[in-house]
């Protein structure tokens, strides 16, 4: 399917495929840069479990999440650009609420106001590459938009890890997080063209949205899919928000943990980058269900070797990395894969897909950290479990077939 550009657009691909990491990169950048600060900021608030800590993560993702689904209906009737200036305002001043916050409870209140305004990055970053795309290249926009914005988990942690080092307060990081922000909202002011046409904008009513998700959560491809996203992306959500005590209270190196976090992420980069190059030639489900079952194997030998005693931080870093290799070779052709039948909602998908994907992913990723107890096994342990109930998603999704290439009438008939 060829290109679908407003008249008016001057954005050549490589700067289109760049803003799409930036917005992507948005709720990244509010996760991962302040992860090596979650003991400073314990200490600052008066909090006294590691466990209770990893609430400032999960309630950012549950905003994130559940604010993705009003969303749909915005950007669908108003147009994608006027809401996400809206939403990147939000986000910067939420930024700078949680960097001045005197208390934990302010934080958490902050957070989640941090994520319900991210979400519309999220969003309108799925919709916007469906309303000029479609098929494997549209894969192939997301994989390479995954490669770019992924750069982020590789550097984030650096940059937080940094400030603490130069001896300033980790209220600094949010503070670059909101300049961070604006940055991307004045990216999107002077450069993007608006994507949705007249024509196609849809008029907010409560028949119009009921209708409208009515018809993408009958579609058995979409939601499918998106809850196999939901699953696999709740054992990336479980290894973040542990992830610092991992590295404090396992193996006592929590200067190690931005280089091994760094090498973990750009796993997931490198699949990226391969699954551009190969998606359009080999499919998106030969690439996802091969990875799929990579990472059940990896997850299973994971949790094998925590269980017998021989968990070294070297030998985690590597079979991490193996476990993200395949998740980065999962995300972007499950994503574009759920996407690919409900191109004429592409809006309100994303939207429905982003919360459902989100919610779940920080309900299962909550689960599997506030099980750690001292140990990799209970890690270990949900990605193994996440990955075994996603393969089952895939196979009552996919009729018991895996790695089959399904024709356009299928595709139009799920």
């Amino acid at each position: 399917m060829p290109e679908t550009r407003s008249p008016h657009s001057e954005m050549r691909f490589t700067e289109f495929v760049a803003l799409v990491a930036a917005l992507m990169a948005t709720n990244a950048m509010g996760v991962d840069t302040m992860l090596p600060a979650l003991q400073q900021i314990s200490t600052t608030l008066g909090v006294t479990s590691g466990n209770t800590a990893q609430r400032i993560i999960v309630i950012y993702m549950i905003g994130f999440g559940a604010a993705q689904i009003i969303y749909g209906p915005l950007i669908d009737r108003f147009g994608r650009k006027p809401v996400l200036l809206a939403g990147m305002a939000g986000y910067v001043l939420c930024s700078l609420a949680v960097a001045c916050a005197g208390s934990f409870e302010i934080v958490l209140l902050a957070r989640g106001l941090q994520g319900v305004a991210a979400a519309v990055s999220r969003v309108v970053a799925v919709a916007i590459v469906r309303d000029r795309y479609a098929g494997r290249l549209m894969a192939r926009v997301i994989s390479l938009s995954f490669m770019v914005f992924l750069s982020v988990p590789v550097l984030a942690p650096s940059i937080g890890q940094a400030i603490l080092l130069a001896g300033l307060s980790w209220r600094w990081i949010f503070v670059g997080l909101a300049g961070f922000g604006l940055l991307v909202l004045l990216w999107v002011a002077l450069r993007l063209p608006e994507t949705l046409h007249l024509e196609d904008r849809r008029p907010i009513s409560v028949g119009n949205i009921a209708r409208s998700y009515g018809r993408i959560f009958t579609c058995r491809l979409w939601l499918g899919y998106t809850l196999a996203t939901g699953g696999i992306f709740g054992g990336l959500l479980g290894f973040i928000v542990s992830s610092q005590q991992v590295f404090l209270d396992v193996f006592k190196a929590p200067r190690l943990f931005p280089i091994v976090f760094a090498g973990v992420a750009a796993s997931i980069a490198i699949a990226s980058l391969v699954n551009a190059r190969l998606v359009e030639r080999i499919g998106m489900r030969l690439l996802s269900h091969a990875a799929l079952l990579g990472f059940i194997a990896s997850a299973c030998i994971h949790a094998l070797v925590a269980y017998t005693g021989h968990e070294t931080i070297w030998c985690f870093a590597i079979l991490q990395s193996c476990m993200m290799f395949c998740f980065g070779l999962m995300m972007g052709n499950f994503n574009a894969i759920a996407m690919e039948p409900v191109g004429h909602l592409a809006g309100s998908a994303a939207a429905a897909a982003g919360c459902i994907t989100t919610v779940a992913g920080a309900v299962i990723g909550a689960l599997i950290g506030q099980n750690f107890d001292g140990t990799v096994i209970p890690l270990t342990e949900g990605f193994a479990y996440t990955g075994i109930g996603t393969l089952a998603v895939i196979l009552v999704t996919e009729r018991g077939r895996l790695f089959h290439r399904p024709t356009t009438s299928t595709i139009i008939a799920n």
